[in-house]
C-alpha cells in the first residue's frame, strides 16, 4: 500500500540527531501525471519518466538511449544518508541490465545488481569497494537499501542490501566497507543501465538524509 502524499508526494518528517536533522522523504508517484518528471525529480542522464507499472505508478528509466541513467531526489545531505526502493527490472535473451540506488550525489556510493556478473556490489567512482554474489530474477521486484554513515574516528561505513520485495528484509548487510574520504554531502538517487533495451522501474522509495541543523 502507498503512503500518502504529501507536499507535493514527498512525505518529510525531521527528527533530533547529534550532528543535525534527520529528513526522511518517502517519494511517491501515484499522483503525477504519466509522462515528463515533475520538477522534484532531477534527471542527470538518459531518458526519464513517470509510468504505470503493477497498478501504480513508478519514476520509469527507459530503454533508450543505453546509458548509465540516473536521477536525483530529495534534498542534498550533509551527513549520513540512505536510500530504499522496489525495482522492477527485465532481461532481453541474453541481455541484463545494471541498476540501483544511490547517495551522496554523482561522486558518492551506488548499491548496484550487476546481473550480467551475478553480483551486488558497492561502486565509488566506478571502482567496485565490496561485492556479494547475488542472483537476480527477471520480471521481479526487488527491494534495494544503502546506508552510509560515520564509523569510528574518520572513516564512513557503507552497507547494502538486496531482497525479493515479497520476502522479509535481511538483517544483515549484503556488502559492507568503509571509506576515510568522504565528505557525506550530496543528493540520492536511482540508477539503471538498460543493456537488454527493457524499461526498468523505480517504485516505493524512501530518502532518509543528515542536514546541517538550523542555527
Amino acid at each position: 500500500m502507498k503512503a500518502p502524499a504529501f507536499f507535493p508526494l514527498f512525505a518529510a518528517l525531521a527528527l533530533t540527531a547529534s550532528a543535525g536533522e534527520i529528513k526522511t522523504f518517502t517519494i511517491n508517484a501515484d499522483e503525477w501525471a504519466e509522462g515528463e518528471v515533475p520538477k522534484e525529480v532531477f534527471v542527470v542522464d538518459g531518458t526519464v519518466k513517470i509510468a504505470a507499472k503493477d497498478g501504480n505508478k513508478a519514476i520509469m528509466i527507459d530503454a533508450t538511449p543505453i546509458v548509465d541513467a540516473s536521477a536525483q531526489l530529495a534534498v542534498s545531505a550533509a551527513g549520513a544518508a540512505s536510500i530504499q526502493a522496489k525495482v522492477f527490472a527485465s532481461k532481453r535473451a541474453r541481455s541484463v541490465p545494471k541498476f540501483g540506488v544511490s547517495v551522496h550525489g554523482m561522486s558518492g556510493y551506488r548499491l548496484l545488481i550487476n546481473a550480467a556478473k551475478k553480483q551486488l556490489e558497492l561502486v565509488k567512482s566506478d571502482i567496485v569497494a565490496a561485492s556479494a554474489p547475488y542472483t537476480w530474477t527477471s520480471e521481479t521486484w526487488v527491494k534495494m537499501k544503502l546506508e552510509v554513515k560515520p564509523g569510528v574516528g574518520e572513516a564512513w561505513v557503507i552497507e547494502g542490501k538486496a531482497w525479493a520485495a515479497d520476502a522479509q528484509e535481511p538483517a544483515g548487510a549484503t556488502v559492507k566497507a568503509e571509506d576515510k574520504g568522504l565528505k557525506g554531502q550530496g543528493k540520492s538517487g536511482v540508477w539503471a543501465t538498460p543493456y537488454s533495451e527493457t524499461p526498468i522501474y523505480f517504485d516505493d522509495i524512501e530518502v532518509k538524509v543528515e542536514v546541517a541543523a538550523a542555527p
